[in-house]
């Protein structure tokens, strides 16, 4: 006879260690996470499991650490297929001379599903459940994204130049709504407004843009103070700093992710805090551009919410989130001369909470609680290049990698697990990559 106390559910995860990020820095050992549908229901001792809940799908994971899915918090995922074709430029040469020519003779519906499809490979297998996107066909992208099972908010790209998408301000605006009419019903897949940089919108777009953002309940998400060229370009043209200018036309706010951050001073600092804006920090990509670095340590005693992006495969080369915490993490420390500079614990939370405060998403993702969608990731700390291990936050912000990803759930579905994909072929995706590869490199 069933035991009436007893609860059936979909899956239980029990795990050695468990880093739930709320509430802060707190790590469970011997801890299972009860599933039921998409949902977290509860969080409780392995040894109190059985008597409460029961499941055709228990996993148990004795060397292993449970995170909240990790949130890529700005990507261009198609420009997967541009990877390592523009190496070693500075940002405007590579945008001017390399980027913006190769995407008006290659980039079309069939180049976007295609570079978001095996992105979104690579970042499941890296331990990433969410990304926010920024890239031309948002109705391509999100037709690879469905059959990815991943989470997404997808920028609405919007600039005043023309290209293969779209001819001016208003036609991306009009294209990108129209777009979004065809995921609007989708659970995994959100929204917003992605006007690509000041040096590239024009005032009258961007108070379109704010226009819609206000009508419609949507977040924006733009590249700001990137370089030193573009804050000398905006004071020469407007007579304002970016940020400044941004602000007096009253784009900045909670919904605001300001991309990249680099060259910040005491009065855009202010803004930004002022405004509650967010920073979305990409390290790599700033490196490998040459562009320089963000003073993150500034950034938080500013009280300014900070998150971690990879960038695009064009200018990183790789989607390896985790990578870029580690590295952001190190240059911290060695700006400041500062060890205790970005910490393991703040780390892990510029990858999952904040990203999805940014994102306007933290009721729902970022962390493991009761009644949030069980987004995780499991890393397998079983092997020999990590082990011992005595703390594993520090761990797995210092000595782990994307390798050790184990086992990926989005929204309560088993979507990547020890090399094999629920909802794609890699073979297939293998082969897309292949495919462009040689028709680029005959081509170009």
């Amino acid at each position: 006879m069933a035991d009436p106390q007893v609860q059936y559910v979909s899956t239980i995860i029990s795990a050695k260690w468990i880093c739930p990020v709320r509430p802060h820095n707190l790590t469970l050992e011997d801890h299972s996470i009860v599933i039921d549908q998409d949902r977290i229901i509860d969080i409780v001792e392995t040894k109190k499991v059985a008597s409460l809940y029961q499941t055709q799908e228990h996993f148990q994971f004795h060397h292993h650490i449970v995170t909240p899915g990790l949130i890529n918090a700005h990507t261009h995922a198609a420009m997967n297929l541009f990877r390592g074709f523009a190496d070693d430029q500075p940002l405007h040469t590579w945008l001017n001379e390399s980027i913006w020519p190769l995407e008006k003779k290659w980039v079309t519906p069939d180049f976007v599903y295609d570079g978001t499809l095996i992105a979104c490979a690579e970042m499941l297998k890296s331990g990433v459940t969410t990304f926010n996107e920024m890239y031309f066909y948002p109705e391509a992208a999100s037709r690879a994204i469905k059959q990815s099972g991943m989470r997404a908010n997808i920028g609405l790209f919007v600039m005043d130049y023309p290209s293969n998408y779209a001819n001016d301000g208003e036609d991306y605006l009009m294209k990108g709504l129209e777009a979004r009419d065809g995921w609007r019903d989708e659970a995994l897949i959100t929204s917003s407004l992605a006007p690509h940089a000041p040096y590239s919108v024009s005032d009258k777009t961007l108070s379109q843009v704010l226009t819609y953002a206000n009508q419609l309940n949507l977040t924006m998400h733009m590249h700001v103070h990137e370089t030193e060229d573009e804050i000398q370009e905006s004071l020469k043209q407007y007579q304002l700093r970016p940020i400044e200018r941004l602000n007096r036309l009253g784009i900045l706010s909670p919904q605001f992710m300001a991309v990249h951050s680099v060259y910040l001073n005491e009065e855009d600092l202010t803004i930004l805090s002022k405004e509650s804006a967010s920073v979305i920090h990409c390290p790599v990509s700033n490196l490998k551009l040459g562009s320089g670095m963000a003073d993150i340590s500034t950034l938080q005693k500013h009280g300014i919410n900070i998150c971690i992006g990879t960038d695009g495969s064009a200018s990183n080369n790789k989607q390896d989130l985790l990578h870029d915490m580690q590295l952001a993490s190190l240059l911290a420390k060695g700006l400041t001369k500062n060890p205790a500079t970005l910490n393991a614990k703040t780390s892990l939370e510029m990858m999952t909470i904040n990203a999805a405060k940014a994102l306007g998403l933290d009721d729902r993702i970022g962390s493991i609680e009761k009644g949030k969608h069980a987004d995780l990731t499991v890393f397998n700390m079983d092997h020999i290049s990590i082990l011992p291990m005595y703390d594993p936050m520090s761990h797995l912000i210092y000595a782990a990698s994307r390798e050790e990803v184990s086992h990926v759930w989005v929204n309560g579905i088993l979507q990547y697990e020890e090399g094999h994909f629920a909802s794609m072929d890699i073979q297939a995706c293998k082969d897309i990559a292949l495919r462009w590869q040689l028709k680029l490199k005959q081509n170009i």
